[in-house]
């Protein structure tokens, strides 16, 4: 299966880049920032790439698009949806953006607003979506960070998508940070497999009956 990597200014012109006609029977199409971009780390080892990896070893045929951009916001991301949708049609969008939104202090509701925007963009064209929400620092204050929590979930509902609260949370717990990089806010290496496995189940929930029976057999 090929695995792709889009830089901006692909979206930003035709994406003018090879491509191969696909050959399996499911794609996952995922906008994210530099958390699914695999910052700091080989794309290889990413949590994308290793979901790729793993349901091929469990028997299914899935096809991930990554387009996932360092940097991006929910502003971004609903800007390139549109192009990347046409270009790729995915079965299913994995959206995870919306942690650079929080640190630059933008209102929870217009957050919340964009996120829902793309998943409605998404259904109306058949594609499920699968939000993962995100949590940053406690600079801007808890009230803050309630409201940017709550701005996933007021986008899942009013789109009918799934929603995993935050995508973070099974090595946010490791109190000496050991699954981050030396900034404090990128998973290392070793975490990549954590979360992918965290997010592995709501993956295989979107599969059609077909590709989950192939995995049993």
């Amino acid at each position: 299966m090929k695995f792709i990597t889009i830089v901006r200014f692909l979206f930003l012109s035709t994406f003018v880049f090879a491509s191969s006609a696909r050959a399996s029977d499911y794609t996952v199409l995922v906008m994210g920032d530099s958390i699914s971009a695999a910052y700091g780390l080989d794309e290889k080892d990413g949590w994308v790439r290793l979901a790729e990896q793993q349901l091929e070893e469990d028997g299914f045929a899935v096809e991930f698009i990554n387009a996932s951009i360092s940097g991006e916001t929910t502003v971004g991301g609903l800007r390139n949806l549109s192009s990347a949708m046409e270009r790729f049609n995915p079965d299913l969008l994995i959206i995870e953006l919306g942690g650079n939104d929080g640190l630059r202090g933008y209102p929870p509701n217009s957050i919340a607003k964009n996120l829902e925007s793309m998943a409605l963009l998404a259904k109306e064209q058949g594609t499920n979506t699968l939000i993962l929400g995100m949590m940053i620092p406690t600079n801007y204050g808890q009230a803050y960070l309630k409201l940017l929590a709550k701005s996933f979930v007021t986008a899942a509902e009013n789109s009918d998508s799934q929603l995993l609260p935050f995508f973070l949370e099974p090595i946010a717990r490791d109190k000496d940070r050991s699954y981050f990089q030396t900034d404090g806010i990128h998973p290392t290496a070793a975490a990549q497999p954590i979360l992918m496995h965290y997010v592995l189940p709501l993956i295989k929930e979107n599969l059609p009956n077909e590709h989950r029976e192939s995995a049993t057999n």
